[in-house]
């Protein structure tokens, strides 16, 4: 049976030279200005028997652990509970972030518990790369999900052993790295996706804006800008005016692939050249007959089975396809005019890529 590959198939139909415009607080940032990832290590509580089971020791010798700090002496023995979770606790606290400020929190089972529904996390103190805790979480837990078990039977939806807690993290310690962005005398814009093109497009874009050259493309990926020497704005107000500055940007054509789900996504520079395809098909069917043969009554015979094989073989009328588009549009149209199936799409792209009549780069998912 043949399966049926869904195909999601996005075809921009723009000419080349035309280019999506695009703000450049959506593709690029600044330089120093960025979130820092923390961890921790902790106890979520209050689990209806759904925690880790004893067989998973780091549980017990954590809540021991955990107990003895309070003042409670209790042997790893003495610890049977099925209601407790050991869990990573995840965070990015931006850059500005000040000691007082929340941020949310993911946490994750690292046991073997079955459902984090219902539970609360203990004070957890998130660290950073450094070594050093920068900030302290706990609170009760929002799962999206649930699992159930009942009489040998069990249903489960979503994803339970993972969940938040909004604003669950509080900032303890200012960002020792943080950039003061008030006495800079330069500013560096990071472009998200490196492109020497969108790089001196955005310092053009910059020094218009300015009424002044004070911005240069650095290379690719990188936009150095001096902050101009001008009472009336403030280095705030200059760089949330850069920010909602129009660019047009450019990427190079790329054809991105996924053959596991029959996705094919185009970007609107890809360009083909004249090419000849032909598209046929090979099909190949195995089939057995089995034959019974039945003696007569008291002939003294017997009953015999005969298995015979046939092989049916049948081939598409392939037929020669002239691609003369040179648009991704062309390019759709006249696949789809074959009768292109989505897994045979993703080989043709590949084949006439090979043949040096596509102008893109192929990527697989």
């Amino acid at each position: 049976m043949v399966r049926t590959i869904l195909l999601t198939l996005i075809a921009l139909t723009l000419a080349p030279s035309v280019a999506d415009a695009a703000r450049v607080k959506d593709i690029a940032s600044i330089y120093g200005v960025r979130d820092n990832v923390v961890f921790g290590y902790g106890l979520v509580t209050g689990l209806n028997r759904t925690g880790d089971s004893r067989r998973n020791e780091a549980t017990i010798r954590t809540l021991a652990n955990r107990l003895q700090g309070l003042g409670v002496t209790l042997q790893t023995d003495d610890i049977i509970s099925r209601n407790v979770a050991v869990v990573m606790v995840t965070a990015h606290i931006p850059s500005s972030a000040r000691p007082g400020h929340k941020v949310d929190i993911e946490v994750s089972s690292s046991g073997d518990a079955k459902s984090l529904e219902g539970g609360v996390l203990q004070l957890t103190p998130l660290y950073a790369a450094d070594g050093y805790a920068y900030a302290s979480s706990q609170g009760p837990l929002i799962i999206g999900g649930f699992s159930a078990e009942s009489g040998g039977e069990s249903t489960r939806k979503n994803h339970p052993t993972t969940g938040r807690v909004p604003r669950g993290a509080m900032v303890e310690v200012e960002n020792p790295n943080r950039m003061n962005l008030l006495a800079a005398d330069h500013i560096d814009w990071l472009i998200h996706d490196p492109d020497f093109t969108t790089a001196k497009r955005m310092a053009d874009a910059i020094n218009e804006a300015l009424g002044d050259k004070v911005a240069s493309a650095h290379d690719d990926a990188m936009v150095r800008m001096k902050m101009p020497e001008t009472e009336d704005l403030s280095p705030i107000a200059v760089l949330s005016q850069i920010g909602m500055v129009e660019i047009s940007i450019d990427a190079p054509a790329r054809v991105v692939v996924n053959e596991r789900t029959g996705t094919v996504v185009m970007g609107a520079n890809v360009q083909v050249s004249p090419v000849a395809v032909a598209h046929g098909g090979l099909t190949i069917e195995v089939q057995k007959d089995t034959t019974v043969s039945q003696p007569g009554v008291l002939s003294g015979g017997q009953t015999v089975v005969t298995r015979d094989s046939r092989i049916i073989a049948e081939e598409e009328s392939g037929r020669l396809t002239m691609l003369e588009g040179v648009t991704i549009g062309q390019l759709v149209a006249a696949l789809n005019s074959m009768g292109v199936k989505p897994r045979d799409l993703i080989q043709i792209m590949l084949t006439i890529k090979a043949a040096g009549a596509l102008h893109a780069e192929i990527t697989s998912l």
